[in-house]
């Protein structure tokens, strides 16, 4: 038999699948991928280094969907502010594969290089390099919170009766129906307030 002029399985195959899994279920593994393409495991094994290979390809995948031109924005307040809405709508598409990403190692280079390109905005505003990671992986947090909000249910608070906690009842009913966005918005606002603050001057302006 002849070799099938598509191959079965590559790295875009493997991601994809993959990734497909793990926004049904929250998990992969490499033989649940492997059966889903119609192969061997051992056959993936040619194309991944592992789990851990197919994590970074997710990785990849989904931070293909920010739009890392938002960097190069200016002032670096606006730019941090425009990476990080989409950043924040890359993973609200693949809320279930932020754990995943969160307990393993960042190796992907182009991913590596994003991170590079957001280093080099805020050492250019005025940050040093003892604060440069501290901002970056606050904003993630910030980031990644929020796209898991987004995936919530639009109620979470479920009052059995309203006269047992009547001022929440109150503030529940006067929520606006982009609740995720507003608080997102806010935080993302005060986040930004303190840094501006950390790289101005004595006068309270930027230097």
């Amino acid at each position: 038999m002849g070799r099938p002029r598509t191959p079965l399985i590559d790295r875009e195959r493997i991601t994809t699948t993959a990734l497909q899994l793990v926004d049904k279920q929250g998990e992969f593994s490499v033989p649940q991928i492997a059966r889903a393409l119609g192969v061997q495991t051992g056959s993936l094994y040619h194309h991944v280094d592992g789990r851990s290979g197919v994590v970074e390809l997710l990785r990849e995948r989904v931070c293909e969907a920010i739009d890392g031109g938002t960097l190069d924005l200016e002032p670096w307040d606006a730019a941090m502010a425009a990476w990080a809405r989409t950043y924040r709508s890359a993973f609200a598409a693949h809320p279930r594969v932020i754990p995943l990403l969160m307990t393993s190692p960042v190796r992907a280079p182009r991913v590596l290089a994003q991170y590079e390109r957001a280093v080099g905005v805020l050492l250019a505003a005025g940050f040093g390099n003892e604060d440069v990671m501290t901002v970056i992986v606050a904003l993630e947090n910030l980031v990644l919170g929020s796209a898991l909000d987004l995936a919530a249910p639009e109620t979470m608070w479920e009052l059995p009766d309203d006269t047992t906690t009547p001022r929440l009842a109150e503030a529940l009913t006067a929520v606006a129906t982009d609740r995720a966005d507003a608080a997102f918005e806010l935080a993302l606002g005060a986040f930004l307030a303190h840094c501006r603050s950390m790289v101005a001057g004595d006068d309270g302006q930027a230097p």
